[in-house]
């Protein structure tokens, strides 16, 4: 029989002449005795359940720790890759400028040289052409010259 505290305080036992009931207290003892190792027992068990528990919870607790450091790492990585690529992009497009502003530059030389060549042709076309017509023109004053002349022979 499990006592409660309120029922140990109110068991009342027998007198007879010379106490109380020797046997009667005995058997209240002994049913304690029992519940006390029964309590002991459970308390061992609880406290092995509770140990096994607890170690369980730290065991949980360092895997969630080394997650959180995990997923730390992994952040900071990420952020450096993200960071490294906007990097590489910022180059990329700062070579391509360069490369952009080359050919621009040397398509403009090549435009200044073509005009130039351009207007050293016109000049020599031009003066080509005015030496033509000098020469035409003194060719042309000297047949008149000689055929003026012819025309006095006559």
């Amino acid at each position: 029989m499990n006592y409660t505290p309120n029922d140990l305080d109110n068991i009342k036992f027998k007198k007879n002449f010379m106490g109380y009931n020797e046997d009667q207290v005995n058997e209240v003892l002994d049913s304690i005795i029992q519940d006390y190792e029964l309590y002991i027992k459970e308390n061992i068990e609880l406290k092995d359940r509770i140990s096994v528990l607890n170690e369980g919870i730290q065991h949980y607790k360092n895997i969630e720790e080394s997650l959180q450091n995990t997923l730390i790492v992994a952040q900071q990585t990420g952020e450096e890759i993200k960071k490294n690529a906007y990097e590489k992009a910022e180059n990329i497009v700062k070579e391509a400028e360069l490369k952009a502003q080359k050919i621009i530059n040397d398509a403009n030389q090549e435009v200044i040289k073509i005009r130039f060549e351009y207007e050293e042709m016109k000049k020599r076309l031009h003066l080509f052409k005015t030496k033509s017509e000098t020469l035409l023109l003194s060719q042309l004053e000297l047949l008149k010259q000689l055929f003026n002349t012819d025309n006095d022979i006559d």
